[in-house]
């Protein structure tokens, strides 16, 4: 099929709402394949909310594909091993057959992607924030400035404006779970002896429910997730209530008490967003906007990523816009629903406290290759 620009004879313009790692990737790809980007970003400057983040093999292909990889690759980590303990004692260690998988500050994975964007000429726009889009390829903003594109990409977060003004149907709900993300120092040494480069997986459910995430992001940095029931107000709590915490989980005292000290905590319940369609005209959304998912398995931004990355090759191959956003949701969304679906059914079961839940299903977005549209590695 005719690539829409060499149809066109002029480069097409994309408006992209939202600067985390779906609206960064989606503007990178685009500018990458000719397009002229414009990528808004509500606030006074670019800079990533979260803590800790896992890509695997999927959304490392994304960013070898950007020319992004090897900046992440430096500072960032590959755990030996996923182990799972319970009740403080191990009971699996997952290596995924070598899938390749990732650990990074979200700080560090979108400088890189901010440092890519702007070698590769995407235009920046901070204080910009979209309020509204149309189906024809317009895009509202804040100060009332509205802005023609021949593609609208609607990257603006689970509470995005530009897919609520288009009257998406979607369904939403939040789980029993919520969990508080914290970068500390990783006090290795402090901890003493154990496999502390390990990613560890760390269920509780006696005497109350809690779980830590132990993730090392490079040798100085530590990601940790801390899981309780919003029911619970003490595992709720932030700043962190430090005696129920080393109460559970008395060997990382040394780390949990430097969570304590971050007055900047915050305590997310698990969300889904699903829509009736990711499509709108000339209209795209991408990441949490389209499908926000629980983290279970780790695979929020690889999808977005993915997504992001893969509606740049549709738009390459189709002979217009409209056509070629049917054919990437119909493409890729499959993988993103199955993902999604299991992650919500593993978060409300707690099923990755069984270990060894890794299973073919639950790396199905992982193993996809969304360079070659093919899934890599054995299952």
């Amino acid at each position: 099929m005719a690539n829409i620009n060499k149809t066109s004879g002029n480069a097409l313009r994309a408006q992209v709402a939202g600067a985390g790692f779906a609206g960064l990737t989606a503007a990178i790809a685009l500018r990458q394949n000719g397009w002229d980007v414009t990528l808004h970003e509500r606030d006074s400057e670019l800079r990533a909310f979260g803590a800790g983040i896992y890509l695997w093999h999927n959304g490392l292909r994304v960013l070898e594909a950007v020319g992004a990889l090897d900046d992440v690759l430096l500072g960032s980590h590959t755990p030996p091993t996923y182990e799972t303990w319970m009740q403080n004692k191990s009971v699996s260690k997952e290596t995924f057959n070598g899938l390749p998988w990732r650990i990074m500050t979200r700080r560090h994975l979108h400088n890189a992607l901010v440092k890519r964007a702007k070698e590769v000429g995407v235009e920046i726009r901070v204080n910009s924030e979209a309020v509204a889009a149309d189906a024809d390829g317009r895009l509202t903003l804040q100060t009332g400035e509205v802005l023609e594109g021949d593609l609208i990409v609607g990257a603006d977060g689970v509470g995005s404006k530009v897919r609520d003004s288009l009257g998406f149907e979607q369904d939403r709900w939040v789980s029993t779970d919520g969990i508080i993300r914290l970068i500390v120092p990783r006090k290795k040494e402090e901890l003493g002896d154990g496999e502390w480069d390990n990613t560890i997986d760390m269920w509780n459910f006696e005497p109350r429910v809690q779980r830590i995430l132990y993730s090392p992001c490079n040798k100085d940095e530590l990601y940790l997730g801390l899981m309780a029931p919003a029911a619970d107000p003490r595992g709720s709590r932030v700043p962190l209530d430090l005696e129920v915490w080393v109460e559970m989980f008395p060997f990382l005292e040394p780390c949990l008490s430097e969570a304590a000290k971050l007055e900047s905590a915050r305590y997310d319940k698990y969300a889904t967003t699903k829509l009736d369609s990711w499509v709108k005209g000339k209209v795209a959304l991408v990441g949490d906007a389209a499908h926000a998912m629980c983290p279970a398995l780790a695979q929020g931004a690889g999808c977005a990523m993915v997504n992001a990355f893969s509606l740049s090759q549709d738009l390459a191959e189709q002979n217009s816009v409209e056509d070629a956003l049917s054919s990437w949701e119909n493409r890729i969304r499959p993988i993103t629903d199955r993902c999604q679906a299991l992650s919500g059914e593993y978060a409300a079961n707690r099923s990755l406290s069984r270990g060894n839940m890794f299973t073919p299903a639950a790396l199905e977005a992982a193993r996809y290759d969304p360079i070659r549209r093919v899934y890599s590695w054995p299952q």
